[in-house]
């Protein structure tokens, strides 16, 4: 391939990208502005239009990271050093693919409780999805206090303040991808929005955004938190607690965007390690309803049915909070006293709804252990029952397909973790062993690796054919009905398995959708 036929124009200016590594025949674009570095004025607006450029622009790298905190027993490889310039997406395609080829593309959001994560980062390396016949994208949106901190009401007449900057970010990305997709041979009209953790809280989100409308054909939700998205009153108290970090009053919240990024990044950090100590089970920066962009919680939008109307892909891993307790973080309440916190919190918060007591919740587990009943909540609480929630309703307007991921590698079941938070990503990527990856230390690389081939096959189909059929002979991966409730259970084989979920169903109750 000659250097020429790397570059590629886009609405804002040529690129120029590279040869993959010659192995799985791909080329890649890293890098690509999709919008003007959110700098001065442009710290916590919405994300506005790059100055286009006509010289050739060399896409052989990965962009900064967005700025984030360091969190010691999260260790991240960003991939990228970190820098505010950092709305920049990246694009891989097989070698063979040529501008109009109108393949399907898959739009990666990666997680991170949003305030971490980048892009950039090894294990989202698309080039094994692409050699199999995808456009991937990944992208970079802002984290944290400079994404998701809601100081809408501090405007003023000095300055004004954007909400849910960091949903706008990948919105302005969705909107690069449909007037630049065509030329790097991928079609605008087969989109599919897949993420895991935030990202794909981020693509729950956006099912009950209307501003998504037809940005995006399908979706897959990679154990979401779709029920934390919070309403301007709980933004607001973030919002402050972080102005007293900084020594800001609210009445000169103007300030904020002329104050040292590392002190904002400092100040967030303490606000993102205090609230789900002080309110177990919350987060500090997420989406907020905002009656702009988000009029609604994103489960009541689609329990009532009116999220956008396209195939989706959800579900959860089965040992979920194993990860948190692993690292000692406070994001999940894992312990009796902070479960008990919780539904405490939420019955004062919400004192019409009939809500089950953490009493009644426990006696839904109560065949488990004390420590794996506890973990087992957590898991269901923060991730599992929302995405059943989700699917529960969004299956009225289009075919939903729930899944749970069970498999684990011999050394983390030794380690008790199993299939805890973000252990399917390498499966899904086809990335296993990078970076460094420890986990096949005690075998298990030939069942992981075909683990990872139906995982990636269905998942590639999905995108393709808007149904995710596994490689031949694997059982036939039903949507989600009320008359089975069918779930895949991906493990050393894969098996469609009925309502899977019916006992926790009964015990959390549909009102539980209330939950924030």
């Amino acid at each position: 391939m000659t250097t020429d036929d790397l570059v590629v124009d886009t609405t804002h200016g040529p690129v120029r990208g590279a040869d993959g590594d010659g192995i799985t025949g791909t080329r890649t674009w890293k890098g690509i502005p999709y919008a003007a570095p959110p700098v001065g004025d442009l710290r916590f607006r919405l994300p506005e239009p790059p100055e286009p450029w006509t010289q050739v622009a060399e896409a052989t790298s990965f962009g900064p990271a967005c700025p984030q905190p360091v969190f010691p027993n999260m260790p991240l490889g960003l991939g990228a050093p970190q820098g505010e310039d950092c709305l920049r997406l990246n694009v891989w395609a097989s070698s063979d693919t040529e501008p109009g080829a109108g393949k399907p593309v898959m739009v990666w959001l990666h997680g991170g409780a949003y305030v971490l994560g980048s892009a950039s980062q090894a294990l989202y390396d698309g080039h094994r999805l692409a050699a199999a016949g995808v456009v991937v994208v990944t992208v970079n949106y802002r984290l944290g206090a400079l994404g998701f901190l809601d100081l809408s009401s501090f405007n003023s007449a000095r300055r004004r303040f954007d909400t849910n900057v960091g949903l706008h970010d990948v919105l302005a990305a969705l909107r690069w991808v449909r007037d630049n997709i065509a030329a790097f041979g991928g079609d605008p009209r087969r989109v599919t929005l897949f993420g895991e953790s935030a990202g794909a809280g981020i693509v729950t989100t956006l099912l009950a955004a209307p501003a998504a409308e037809d940005l995006f054909a399908g979706a897959i939700a990679q154990s979401s938190p779709a029920t934390s998205v919070y309403d301007r009153d709980r933004a607001r108290r973030v919002a402050v607690a972080t102005l007293d970090r900084l020594g800001i009053a609210p009445s000169d919240a103007d300030r904020l965007p002329d104050a040292p990024l590392a002190a904002i990044l400092a100040a967030s950090q303490e606000v993102f390690d205090e609230v789900p100590v002080r309110n177990p089970g919350t987060l500090a920066f997420v989406p907020i309803v905002d009656g702009e962009l988000l009029h609604d919680y994103p489960v009541k939008v689609a329990q009532e049915g009116r999220s956008h109307p396209v195939p989706l892909i959800i579900g959860t891993n089965r040992h979920e909070a194993a990860l948190f307790r692993l690292m000692r973080s406070p994001l999940m309440p894992i312990t009796p006293h902070a479960i008990t916190s919780m539904f405490t919190q939420i019955a004062a918060e919400q004192p019409d709804l009939q809500l089950p007591t953490a009493e009644q919740i426990g006696s839904a587990y109560s065949r488990s252990r004390r420590r794996a009943r506890l973990l087992s909540i957590a898991t269901d609480v923060g991730f599992r029952m929302p995405s059943v929630w989700l699917a529960e309703g969004h299956r009225r307007v289009a075919p939903v397909y729930l899944y749970r991921f069970d498999y684990a590698t011999p050394l983390l079941k030794l380690l008790l973790v199993s299939a805890a938070h973000a252990t399917e990503l390498p499966y899904v990527w086809g990335n296993l062993g990078v970076p460094k990856d420890p986990t096949l230390k005690l075998g298990g690389a030939k069942t992981a690796k075909a683990v990872s081939k139906r995982v990636r096959t269905r998942w590639i189909n999905f995108a393709t054919h808007a149904k995710p059929a596994g490689p031949a002979g694997e059982p036939d991966w039903t949507p989600y009905r009320e008359a089975d409730r069918a779930c895949l259970i991906v493990n050393r084989r894969d098996a469609v398995v009925r309502d899977v979920d019916a006992r926790i169903r009964a015990a959390w109750g549909s009102e539980m959708v209330s939950f924030r």
